[in-house]
């Protein structure tokens, strides 16, 4: 039986203070065998302040929102719905019609991103500190008072500023280069800091060092930060909130205390069951049969129901909208309800 709460399609559930508001977002890649659907009528506001934790398997469509938050989709990919950012002071910004040189400006000065592998990110002909002066003189900003952040965001990552910023790419250790570029980033006093998969290369003790200094940054410098992961139970001890996606678009949304402890869309649920956590036994961790959409040729219905046990003839042919779990907890499934039954944790939650 389909839940007597009505799907409710809705334009997002608002926030009080948005800094973003992403609405029908779509990307499209156009290929021989078709058109290649890899971001699907995402809508969902960036609360100021806020870490958003977006999670999801690989090929889920992560870094296509990452992407899609600054125009940043290489061709010939195709971005349509809205983005608007709301600066603290002045006008909204409608970020998918900017010209090229006022995008540049907002991708460092409003909107910045750390993108994979800090590995490769810096040039290693260049001394790391090249790379902060080269970047005020672009944007054509003070640099001995921008070199003064620089110094000053190095020693909030636990880095020596002078030896950092002399130092060749090749003389300092992964998580120094991460770290580094984390301050890069920063150096032009963005307000939204989006993160793609930024401490996926290294180990677990500094993708947590690297996570708890973060934190402590958003509270000093007032960011907003979108963090992009695969890894649901290290972004659930970071995030305010999580966005799930699965087959390029979001499955469920809501505080991230709240989805631990109660996921209600049997996708995450099952992701949950599926990562590896010291609170399960190697022995109860199941994997997640099936495999993901192809994004040329996505399911009709719902997109989950091809490997969802809960999964029926209404779910092929009726997409689902959010339903209301909470005041601000919605889910794309119609058997929410039913999902704790048909998809149990081994941990936590339900009266674990």
């Amino acid at each position: 039986m389909v839940n007597e709460a009505m799907s409710v399609d809705r334009e997002s559930r608002s926030v009080e203070d948005p800094i973003l508001t992403i609405r029908d977002a779509n990307v499209r890649f156009e290929m021989d065998k078709g058109a290649s659907h890899v971001l699907k009528d995402v809508t969902v506001d960036i609360e100021r302040g806020e870490t958003l934790g977006v999670v999801g398997e690989s090929g889920s469509g992560k870094s296509m929102f990452a992407d899609t938050l600054l125009d940043a989709v290489v061709e010939p990919g195709v971005v349509s719905g809205e983005v608007t950012y709301y600066p603290e002071d002045g006008d909204p910004v409608d970020v998918l019609n900017l010209k090229p040189w006022e995008l540049r400006e907002l991708r460092w000065e409003e909107i910045s991103m750390v993108f994979q592998g800090a590995m490769s990110a810096f040039n290693p002909t260049m001394r790391i500190g090249e790379h902060f002066d080269e970047t005020l003189e672009a944007h054509g900003w003070d640099k001995d008072e921008g070199m003064e952040r620089a110094a000053q965001l190095l020693s909030d990552l636990h880095l020596e500023p002078n030896r950092m910023l002399d130092s060749f790419p090749h003389e300092v250790s992964g998580g120094q280069k991460q770290r580094a570029l984390i301050a890069l980033s920063l150096i032009l006093e963005p307000d939204v800091l989006v993160m793609d998969e930024p401490t996926a290369a290294l180990d677990l003790l500094m993708q947590r060092s690297i996570l708890n200094l973060l934190y402590d940054l958003r509270d000093k410098y007032g960011l907003t930060l979108v963090f992009i992961s695969h890894d649901l139970p290290i972004v659930s001890g970071f995030a305010d909130r999580l966005a799930v996606m699965y087959a390029f678009e979001f499955a469920e949304v809501g505080p991230a205390e709240e989805i631990l402890g109660g996921a209600a869309h049997p996708y995450t649920r099952a992701l949950l069951q599926a990562t590896p956590n010291l609170e399960i036994p190697l022995e109860e961790m199941r994997p997640i049969e099936g495999e993901s959409p192809d994004p040329v040729n996505h399911p009709d219905g719902c997109s989950y129901h091809p490997r969802c046990p809960l999964g029926d003839e209404f779910c092929t042919t009726e997409d689902p909208g959010f339903y209301d779990v909470s005041d601000d907890h919605e889910v794309r499934c119609h058997y929410w309800e039913e999902a704790d039954e048909a998809v149990p944790l081994s941990f936590g939650g339900e009266g674990q």
